[in-house]
């Protein structure tokens, strides 16, 4: 039987081209986090090249060492000192220790530096490592808010709002307040800065600047919040002054993105979870609505969070207030019925979605006083029917006239 030709070996040419190609593909890859806009992005990516090479100096020689200690005392090697009783010296266990030891030191020291630098609650104190912060900089404020599954961007200074859309000035520092309206999220813009958790109830901060102007930036979502996460991106612009200023104008008098007046019910309804929405302009928006959403009472009549923790904080409702805590649920579309009611029996109540109605006038993120005031009867507690605290005065009664404090729920369906 013929023998089966055996094919010839490859050249090394065809090996060199094969990787010089897959090196090429890899030229493609964005290194946006290397190469950003922002100043702050960009001392973080130096950062991250900076440790890198200083964990370098451990792992090369390492894996130098390791690979000449292969070859050099491998089985065919004859010529090698072969030592089986040699265990200890003193001049390597110093090496071996002290050089990790002295970048263990240097990554603290740069660690704790920059994390004090980079903070992203501290005010930025540059444009760019030439250029300082004047005196009379105004930051731009934009509120940020993590929607399902989009994200909304209010202008307070100017009065407009995005959705899926951001706009800033190039070379003017930029105050992102940040929060969510049901789960956790992550609001991250590579070119800018690093990412922040977004969460509902609660407010965090980001101080960045973008030095560069461009279109072609992104934003996303870094942290998995559901069913349309992966639609969770915006683009984001940064322009010149005098582009900004057209662009608020643009937005003030509508165009094919005009969605109108962002008020209570507009949010309301663009709350609703959604997936790939486009991009919408709002030509005015209500300037308590962010203090609302912060504040977990955009609904009419639910009390918001900054109320309920000064009823805590004055003793609470007594019993009369475990019906609400009960009703109560983290996830805002939990109560809401997935089968029909003819599947599922349960599916009139698992509908509701219930909440504590407001007991007093109370604005949205305003000072609270928190003063107690000495009950007039000071007898035990009883629970349901205890007549709401002294120093609480309840929406469109006088303070003499103190009327027994029940839980109330309301039900959207």
């Amino acid at each position: 039987m013929p023998r089966r030709p055996v094919a010839p070996p490859r050249a090394p040419v065809t090996r060199i081209a094969a990787a010089l190609a897959l090196t090429g593909a890899l030229s493609a890859c964005n290194t946006v986090v290397l190469k950003p806009a922002g100043d702050v992005a960009q001392q973080q990516g130096d950062l991250v090249v900076i440790s890198t090479l200083l964990m370098l100096l451990i792992i090369v020689p390492v894996i130098g060492l390791t690979l000449f200690f292969a070859f050099k005392y491998r089985a065919s090697n004859k010529e090698a000192n072969y030592q089986p009783d040699w265990d200890h010296s003193t001049q390597l266990e110093l090496v071996i220790w002290a050089a990790p030891l002295l970048i263990i030191i240097c990554l603290g020291a740069l660690t704790w530096v920059s994390t004090h630098l980079l903070d992203p609650y501290r005010t930025i104190g540059r444009i760019d490592p030439e250029t300082p912060i004047s005196a009379q900089a105004e930051p731009l404020e934009v509120d940020v808010v993590a929607l399902d599954w989009k994200w909304l961007f209010i202008y307070p200074e100017q009065g407009v709002a995005t959705v899926n859309e951001l706009v800033v000035p190039t070379n003017r520092p930029l105050h992102f307040r940040i929060t969510a309206s049901s789960v956790m999220n992550s609001f991250y813009v590579p070119a800018m800065a690093g990412q922040i958790y977004a969460m509902p109830g609660m407010e965090t901060r980001l101080n960045a600047v973008m030095n560069r102007t461009g279109d072609d930036f992104i934003g996303f979502s870094a942290n998995y919040s559901g069913a349309g996460f992966s639609g969770m991106r915006f683009p984001v612009r940064s322009v010149d002054d005098a582009g900004f200023a057209a662009w608020v104008a643009d937005v003030k008098d509508g165009g094919e993105k005009a969605a109108g007046t962002l008020d209570a019910p507009k949010y309301l309804d663009l709350e609703k979870p959604s997936e790939n929405v486009p991009a919408m302009h709002f030509a005015n928006v209500d300037a308590k609505l962010y203090g609302r959403i912060v504040d977990m009472c955009v609904e009419p009549g639910k009390m918001c969070m900054s109320e309920m923790m000064a009823i805590d904080a004055r003793g609470g409702l007594g019993k009369a207030g475990i019906h609400n805590v009960e009703m109560l649920t983290y996830d805002k579309h939990g109560r809401e019925a997935a089968l029909d009611a003819t599947r599922n029996p349960d599916a009139a109540l698992t509908r509701e979605l219930a909440w504590v109605r407001a007991l007093c006038e109370q604005e949205a993120g305003a000072v609270i006083d928190n003063t107690v005031v000495a009950p007039a009867d000071k007898n035990s507690l009883t629970g349901f029917g205890l007549s709401a605290p002294q120093s609480l005065s309840l929406a469109g009664q006088n303070d003499s006239q103190s009327t027994p404090a029940r839980p109330s729920k309301t039900s959207r369906n």
